[in-house]
């Protein structure tokens, strides 16, 4: 039995289906704030088969598509919510996505981030300790790598240099991970994602606000004059990624069973490349405005996936014209049937 937190959120979602599909058995969590709106986290889980009044009434339900899939509605921040779950279920394996998300909202809203990010995560850590999980799979990020210059951005790279505080709780969250592995021999995996987009998309994330304003006929806002780039990774990679970790063997190793990966596709695209992509498939040119670096922002990302590569036969394979696509098509039929083309994410 794996538990997913995180479960209504874009990845999250994601790796449930995912799961449940392959006949694992799945618990998943999420505590469906409201960071950006709801109704697309429980349309998310309605995809999944998960009842929204069911959930609101009892705070949990099973999937009506997965029998295998059994949702509640919890935050990591609830510590004794947490434990309770832990003493219902005995997880073989946990897999980590809930966290506060976003760069731009850690410049105002910092207790979000150490409440979900770091007290959060440290409650799983410790039930996983308690209760003797086999594996903590747990979500990291790009960010870590902050100002560091080199690219591309290898695992071995300095990381003391966090750009944002959403990129220090994530690197919190490595080394928490480590201790818990050091002193109670838990085995833990981080993997550092890379900017990853596709149906089902958070609304904040650039590739979205892009497609509501160029939609909507407002411009849009090009940060750094367009000289950034970005390791766009399709969804569904990350999720194959997630799910070969989650499923195959830890590679033997001596020492502290404490890992950390890059998941990417290893081939950063140009921020202007992409909208030429997004334009394409929107069928719609875009009014840029372009403005200077955001802070908190970097320049560049770029993933050197070889650890993963050779620890799990790991290779990002869609293509980023494949992506959009699939993700425009899925933006059109989520949001234009109900709200009319110039409506989107808010």
């Amino acid at each position: 039995m794996i538990l997913v937190s995180g479960a209504a959120g874009f990845i999250g979602f994601h790796l449930t289906t995912a799961l449940v599909a392959a006949g694992e058995t799945v618990v998943g969590i999420d505590n469906l704030n409201d960071y950006y709106p709801p109704e697309l986290k429980w349309a998310r889980l309605a995809a999944a088969g998960i009842d929204q009044r069911t959930v609101e009434e009892s705070g949990t339900a099973r999937s009506s598509r997965f029998p295998n899939y059994h949702f509640f509605r919890l935050g990591l921040e609830d510590g004794p919510g947490v434990a309770r779950l832990f003493e219902q279920f005995s997880f073989t394996a946990v897999c980590n996505l809930a966290a506060q998300a976003g760069v731009r909202y850690s410049l105002t809203n910092p207790q979000a981030y150490v409440d979900s990010n770091v007290t959060g995560f440290v409650n799983v850590l410790e039930q996983c300790r308690q209760h003797r999980v086999g594996h903590l799979v747990y979500a990291s990020s790009s960010s870590v790598y902050g100002l560091n210059a080199k690219v591309p951005f290898a695992e071995t790279d300095d990381v003391s240099q966090p750009a944002s505080l959403y990129a220090a709780t994530k690197r919190s969250n490595e080394l928490l991970a480590h201790v818990y592995s050091h002193l109670y021999g838990l085995p833990t995996t981080g993997l550092r994602f890379f900017t990853v987009y596709g149906p089902w998309g958070r609304p904040d994330m650039a590739y979205s606000l892009f497609s509501d304003a160029i939609l909507a006929g407002r411009p849009i806002q090009v940060f750094n004059q367009g000289a950034m780039s970005r390791d766009f990774t399709y969804v569904d990679d990350i999720v194959g990624g997630l799910v070969r970790v989650l499923l195959q063997p830890r590679p033997e190793s001596s020492g502290v069973p404490s890992r950390i990966y890059n998941i990417g596709k290893g081939q950063p695209v140009n921020l202007l490349r992409f909208i030429e992509l997004l334009e394409e498939q929107l069928g719609v040119k875009a009014e840029k405005i372009f403005t200077g670096m955001q802070p908190g922002d970097v320049e560049k990302t770029f993933a050197d996936t070889s650890a993963l590569e050779r620890d799990y036969a790991y290779r990002a394979t869609t293509g980023l014209e494949t992506g959009i696509a699939a993700f425009v098509d899925w933006y059109r039929n989520y949001y234009q049937p109900h709200q009319g083309a110039d409506a989107g994410a808010k």
